[in-house]
């Protein structure tokens, strides 16, 4: 592939759901019949959690590459669906492992039917995703994604030696990231080039832009947490502090507070005091701890664009380009 001489602008959100909208409308009908269960208990709890909404960026990440190395196939569908089985799955079993009672503006599923059908049906999704693996017979695609099913469990338990834990540092909040987020957005991408024929150079280009849109997602997402509007988000604002997780912001804060600060926001986070949020949120301020965390969130969505800069241009490439951009600028 060749750059042209002029890059197409970054699209705004709404082009790129248009752009992508027979895929998406795709996608969704192949798993909403892969989710089927002669189980009741699955259905409904499936059909909660994947109907709640959301962007669904990952699937979309899968088709936008693909369209961006060559046309789009079913194969493609077949890999947004297991991607997004992937991530629906860690969700189940992150709102169990944190405690969440909501998500996206809605009762989380182990609020309304507990943990143990939760944790259970998370477990369908995942290895209904190894089926819908298997089917496509590409053994490439299947060391892919049991290599990135394996480093998010990683990076869940990496997660949990961390909450409760004021010594966790930026190196190992990004640690966390790359593993719990970053590396799915990255095989979507990849899988997505690769299903379309793409060279092993630019796959790895591709690798490389979802590696860095999800850092940039995933920092921008716990800048909100201590900044958005929560009946926007549809989360509590807090949530991170109350389960003791020290992310981006808070790190910054207690790495550049007084000691007595530091020693007072150690604290908070050790005891995961939700109670203690204005007291954070003036630590937070002070150091300008959502600023940092804003730029280092803005490098990352400009090293994904940068990713991009060999690529043939084309209506996909600058939705990807959109994407970087709306990570960042998001507000819920």
């Amino acid at each position: 592939m060749t750059a042209v001489d002029t890059p197409l602008p970054a699209m705004a959100l709404p082009q790129i759901q248009t752009l992508a909208d027979d895929d998406m409308a795709a996608i969704d009908a192949l798993i909403r019949r892969r989710l089927a269960s002669d189980v009741v208990l699955i259905n409904q709890i499936a059909d909660h959690i994947i109907s709640a909404g959301g962007k669904r960026l990952r699937p979309m990440l899968v088709t936008l590459a693909g369209r961006a190395c060559g046309a789009v196939s079913a194969e493609h569908h077949q890999l947004a669906a297991i991607i997004e089985f992937i991530h629906t799955s860690t969700l189940l079993h992150d709102d169990v492992v944190d405690e969440s009672s909501l998500r996206r503006g809605r009762s989380t599923a182990n609020a309304l039917w507990g943990n143990a059908p939760s944790v259970l049906v998370g477990d369908f999704l995942y290895s209904r995703s190894f089926q819908l693996m298997v089917e496509l017979d590409r053994m490439q695609v299947m060391q892919i994604l049991a290599d990135t099913t394996n480093r998010i469990a990683e990076g869940e338990v990496l997660q949990l030696l961390h909450v409760h834990n004021p010594d966790t540092d930026e190196a190992a909040y990004l640690n966390v990231i790359e593993r719990k987020t970053a590396v799915l957005f990255a095989a979507g991408a990849q899988l997505g080039a690769m299903a379309s024929g793409a060279d092993a150079v630019v796959q790895q280009k591709l690798y490389d832009y979802g590696m860095n849109l999800g850092y940039a997602f995933q920092i921008a997402d716990d800048v909100l947490d201590y900044s958005a509007d929560a009946a926007e988000l549809g989360k509590h604002l807090g949530d991170d502090l109350a389960e003791g997780k020290a992310t981006l912001p808070l790190i910054h804060a207690m790495a550049h507070s007084s000691p007595e600060a530091r020693t007072r926001l150690r604290a908070i986070v050790d005891q995961g005091d939700g109670s203690a949020m204005p007291e954070v949120l003036a630590a937070i301020h002070a150091t300008g701890g959502l600023e940092y965390s804003q730029r280092r969130a803005h490098g990352y969505a400009q090293a994904a664009e940068r990713a991009l800069d060999d690529l043939r241009e084309n209506d996909a490439l600058a939705a990807l380009r959109g994407l970087a951009r709306y990570a960042i600028e998001r507000t819920h």
